[in-house]
């Protein structure tokens, strides 16, 4: 008697640019949104019951007006000389959404603990 050999067939997935973005954005989507309700504080109200309080929240933004052509470097270096403008220009997107180029005119929202 003889004996057959079976081999599976080796399965190799490649992604595009577009497909790792797309991965990425499923995998990150509930957990932005997650963090997103927990700073509102929706999640903490809905886990621990609504709690009334009269304190009211002292976090607030300093808004800027991006002039033409300036660059968020240039701004995280304005807002936060002592700084890594790297982590200051990530705040600062992250906080206004930014995916992109800025434009001249925009507001921006810059973080509290940076405002002067």
């Amino acid at each position: 008697m003889t004996a057959i050999a079976t081999t599976t067939p080796s399965i190799r997935i490649r992604m595009t640019p577009r497909g790792r973005r797309t991965l990425a954005l499923l995998v990150a989507a509930p957990v932005l949104a997650v963090g997103t309700l927990a700073g509102a504080g929706v999640v903490g109200d809905a886990l621990a019951g609504a709690v009334a309080s009269s304190s009211t929240s002292t976090a607030g933004f300093e808004h800027i007006t991006v002039l033409p052509g300036q660059s968020l470097w240039q701004i995280a270096e304005a807002v936060a000389p002592e700084a890594d403008p790297r982590d200051v220009i990530a705040e600062i997107e992250l906080l206004n959404g930014i995916a992109g180029a800025i434009q001249p005119g925009e507001q921006l929202a810059i973080p509290a603990h940076y405002s002067r």
